[in-house]
């Protein structure tokens, strides 16, 4: 059994108009987001055995404040820089050369990458958009990632930060 958890980058900063898109920071939202989200999944889920981020600035900065929160070990923290502007038939690729022995991935990515890849994980899910800073995640009746395919996966849960709108 295998699980998969997609964590999209939160809320970007659009100020600076000179900023190649993939240095793009987030902004105050993204980062309260982010914050936010990464405590929720620390009191609620266990550590992934590996993470996996963009390359991208504001994935980056998401995929770091979970790792802070988590105090993770950075050993399993990698950067890949094909899951900026990925489409669905390379992220597949992707996860299927993952470490056989590594049962759970958190991958932080992009749209529309995320939510056409989550949308393909179920025959009875669908997401109209994976929101900034949401998380989706899966388990996968597989042994080895490579056995990965579309419409293989059981949504494990979701959590997007307006589900925290009562917050304060």
């Amino acid at each position: 059994m295998k699980e998969l958890t997609f964590v999209r980058h939160a809320k970007s900063d659009w100020g600076d108009e000179n900023l190649r898109d993939i240095d793009r920071p987030l902004n105050n939202r993204g980062y309260s987001d982010a914050y936010y989200t990464a405590n929720w999944y620390a009191m609620n889920k266990k550590k992934p055995d590996v993470m996996i981020s963009s390359t991208a600035t504001r994935a980056l900065n998401t995929a770091l404040i979970f790792a802070r929160i988590l105090d993770y070990d950075m050993a399993n923290f990698h950067l890949n820089k094909n899951l900026y502007e990925t489409n669905v038939s390379k992220l597949l690729n992707i996860l299927k050369t993952q470490e056989n022995s590594k049962n759970h991935l958190m991958i932080f990515l992009h749209n529309p990458a995320i939510t056409n890849f989550c949308n393909e994980r179920s025959e009875y899910l669908y997401f109209g958009n994976v929101a900034t800073c949401g998380i989706v995640s899966f388990e996968i009746k597989i042994k080895s990632w490579d056995e990965l395919e579309y419409k293989t996966g059981k949504l494990n849960y979701h959590q997007f930060p307006k589900d925290f709108k009562n917050r304060d």
